[in-house]
């Protein structure tokens, strides 16, 4: 996923406390405002967030050759023997593979014609918005988790505006193409304008060059995040697909700088809430 989104500033109902941290190779953020902003209470989820992160990264990093996924991969370990996270997340990838006609996978083409186990494109917007439930327990508190730009926006003080979230233009970083208000929800984009040609059509191996960026607006960070990426990766099949989903807004930006809002049918009141 990219740093493709920017936390504004809301109406100045109350000043917007911020922390920085750099954890799972990216910058995590957390804006606080209200009653809880700058306590002890703020410290203590503060230092679980980042807690809860780092135990992540421990698992399914597949840079650190001794995380379990690392060593799942190599088939030095079983998957019946990995942890209950590691089943949930491969649960999520599968799901999304199938809801997206393969072109989502967490298995990728690696050396010499093998398949490489790299569920990353799962495990940032499940392990954010999962940690992101600690913050729940500031009362009055208004919060946005930030995790390489993709958010999860709670809103719990009385008369707030909520946050508006800009979507910044893949061609020109400094611009904003588009505001969207968000108060109990996540938002994640996904595209190659920060990270390079590091998402792929996993049916064909190929970097999908149709869109420029897709952000989505979701009820929660994992399916917002799965969702943008599957979107960018079916390429100009991408913003049909994401009209068909049920709760998603959001913003897709064509290779040709053309940019869209999309928003997917009413979301059911017994749609699961997944992640």
């Amino acid at each position: 996923m990219t740093t493709d989104l920017r936390a504004l500033p809301s109406l100045p109902v109350m000043p917007v406390h911020r922390r920085v941290e750099h954890v799972m190779g990216m910058p995590v953020s957390l804006a606080l405002r209200g009653r809880h902003a700058v306590d002890h209470e703020a410290d203590a989820a503060w230092a679980e967030v980042l807690a809860a992160l780092r135990d992540v990264d421990r698992v399914f990093s597949t840079y650190r050759p001794d995380s379990v996924v690392s060593r799942l991969d190599r088939g030095e370990l079983a998957l019946a023997d990995c942890p209950t996270e590691v089943h949930e997340v491969l649960a999520l990838g599968e799901q999304a593979r199938q809801e997206s006609r393969g072109a989502f996978d967490v298995r990728r083409p690696g050396p010499s014609g093998r398949r490489v186990l790299d569920p990353s494109g799962v495990v940032k917007g499940w392990a954010v918005e999962r940690a992101a439930r600690v913050l729940e327990r500031l009362r009055a508190t208004d919060s946005c988790l930030s995790a390489g730009g993709d958010l999860v926006c709670r809103t719990a003080l009385p008369g707030s505006p909520g946050w508006r979230i800009g979507v910044e233009d893949p061609a020109d970083p400094s611009r904003v193409l588009a505001v969207v208000p968000v108060r109990d929800g996540a938002v994640a984009t996904s595209g190659l304008a920060h990270r390079g040609d590091h998402v792929v059509d996993a049916r064909s191996g190929e970097v999908p060059r149709a869109l420029a960026s897709v952000t989505v607006v979701a009820p929660d960070l994992t399916w917002a995040d799965l969702d943008a990426t599957a979107a960018f990766a079916l390429g100009a099949d991408g913003p049909a697909w994401l009209r068909a989903r049920p709760g998603r807004t959001g913003v897709v930006v064509h290779a040709d700088g053309r940019a869209e809002r999309f928003s997917g049918p009413s979301r059911s009141p017994r749609a699961r809430r997944c992640g």
